[in-house]
């Protein structure tokens, strides 16, 4: 694992931004963490079912504004589709060619995954699993999907909404709250905020692509002014505390996505703007920048394989004929989460387990590391692509 570490720091593009991937792999951490503290698969009557901590225990409520950074993924996202764009047009390339090459990646991991969890629902219910604990555990494992498809449907609107100013889909989904929320109009209506909301951050990164969002004043107003209108949503307004959906409560800030959602949003994307000067010092070290170049190359596998890890864990834990604390009890107290704590690093286990079998699914399979094209190693080409 080190000298494959130090082989991707060593070809690493001197030009590409490591900063940029940084902030990728916090974000894609931060959700991987997240899931796996606020999901709670609880095994009692034969059946399992999921419970969230933070219904439970809502002094957890701030672990969800730490690891909800799901605004982080769609500021990068969106810098890297502009800037990918645009160089593909300065080359006279074709958009069709440019979306196919940024799709494929993002998919050809997803049909893997599907192909396994079709055999092991038919598995489950072959065995005597009932229906509902097939449906609670395919529904986790899938549930990332969603975030794809949104992802790729802005990444496909790319040339549309890359000059677009940020305040105008943050208006839909100030006025599609107006209208649920203060009007009383359909709950339907708020499905709108998936892409809207989403649509804040991404022309966020467009506009950081261009050149825009480069002085530190700027960060700081998205920060502040993203926090203070957040903490006023929820404070007068009615907006939950939490930035995840719990299940049971009357409004879920990110199911689909509320105003106090993305005013939180651009306070974390003022916070990574921010966090660009220490995270570019401390790529410094070869290590380090190795380590985030090869999160990176393999985000899709880590970000789709990560609840099925937590769910192999939990499974292979039953077979010990007893329910264990923090894998399959109900998080009613602190002895809970610090049980939950120990299990983070089995969970990680597990995903490393599964970025091993399923990584060259979202990397492409390479005849060897020293296929050279253009004087360029495959692991600097990797790299760019990522």
């Amino acid at each position: 694992m080190r000298e494959l570490i130090r082989r991707i720091a060593a070809a690493t593009p001197a030009d590409r931004d490591r900063g940029v991937d940084a902030l990728r792999a916090l974000a894609i951490l931060g959700v991987m963490l997240g899931h796996w503290l606020v999901t709670a698969l609880v095994a009692d009557s034969g059946t399992v079912r999921v419970v969230s901590p933070l219904h439970q225990l809502p002094y957890l409520t701030p672990v969800s504004w730490l690891l909800q950074t799901l605004a982080v993924f769609f500021l990068v996202g969106g810098q890297m589709a502009a800037t990918s764009h645009a160089a593909t047009r300065a080359r006279g390339g074709t958009y069709r060619r440019w979306l196919g090459a940024r799709t494929a990646r993002l998919f050809r991991p997803v049909v893997a995954m599907l192909a396994v969890w079709s055999v092991v629902a038919g598995a489950l219910l072959v065995a005597g699993a009932g229906l509902d604990t097939v449906w609670t555990l395919g529904k986790l494992a899938l549930s990332p999907l969603w975030f794809l498809l949104v992802f790729a449907a802005l990444t496909a609107a790319t040339p549309l909404v890359a000059r677009l100013h940020p305040l105008w889909p943050l208006a839909v989904v100030l006025h599609i709250d107006l209208i649920r929320f203060g009007l009383g109009g359909p709950a339907w209506l708020g499905w709108t905020n998936v892409a809207a909301g989403w649509l804040v951050p991404y022309c966020l990164g467009a506009a950081w692509a261009r050149g825009g969002l480069r002085g530190r004043a700027t960060a700081w107003v998205l920060l502040l002014g993203g926090a203070a209108t957040t903490a006023g949503l929820v404070l007068w307004a009615g907006y939950p505390a939490a930035m995840v959906g719990v299940p049971g409560a009357g409004i879920s800030n990110l199911n689909p996505p509320t105003l106090a959602a993305v005013t939180f949003g651009l306070a974390q994307c003022g916070a990574a703007l921010l966090l660009l000067g220490p995270l570019r010092r401390l790529l410094q070290r070869p290590a380090v920048r190795g380590a985030v170049a090869l999160l990176n190359l393999s985000a899709m596998t880590l970000f789709l394989w990560h609840q099925t890890a937590m769910m192999a864990v939990t499974a292979v834990g039953l077979l010990t004929g007893g329910f264990l604390p923090g894998l399959h009890t109900l998080p009613d107290g602190a002895g809970w989460v610090l049980a939950r704590l120990v299990w983070l690093p089995v969970f990680a286990l597990a995903l490393m387990v599964c970025w091993a079998a399923f990584r060259t699914y979202e990397q492409g399979r390479r005849r060897g590391t020293t296929v050279v094209r253009a004087g360029r190693p495959a692991e600097a080409r990797a790299v760019r692509r990522a």
